[in-house]
């Protein structure tokens, strides 16, 4: 198994979003190549992201079915982060601190490095940046 990597919310939104194309073409693989190969990881916070955005946007509108589709067949099977609360919320507000980050995308890096992934993708951060042995990448960077 390669590598462990993290998912922000936004790679969800694009892939239900199918517009761009393009970012939804390249949303949908990292979701397809994280289930396939079970080294793409999420935490609680994107599912609470991601179905909020998905029940919050006329766009997105979701049947019932499809709803509980997207939560159990792609959300749920990749939630692998589970905070230690103090110590998680600690760190966050470390991150935050050091490198002025939002406080919603501290947690993002927080789970992420307690989960020891080596790649954190998202399009909400700083390209190229690393955070201890976390690299941050833009899937969608030219």
């Amino acid at each position: 198994m390669s590598a462990k990597y993290f998912l922000d919310t936004n790679i969800f939104i694009y892939a239900l979003e199918n517009s761009p194309a393009e970012k939804a073409t390249i949303a949908q693989g990292l979701i397809a190549k994280a289930i396939a190969e079970g080294a793409g990881i999420i935490s609680y916070q994107v599912v609470q992201e991601c179905l909020n955005a998905v029940t919050g946007k006329a766009r997105l509108a979701l049947s019932p079915d499809e709803l509980r589709s997207l939560l159990d067949d792609t959300l749920l099977p990749l939630c692998q982060v589970f905070p230690d609360a103090p110590g998680f919320y600690a760190s966050a507000l470390d991150i935050r601190q050091r490198y002025k980050f939002h406080f919603y995308d501290s947690l993002i890096v927080a789970a992420a490095l307690q989960a020891r992934c080596d790649r954190l993708y998202s399009e909400d951060m700083q390209h190229g940046q690393a955070i201890g042995a976390l690299r941050i990448e833009n899937p969608f960077a030219a």
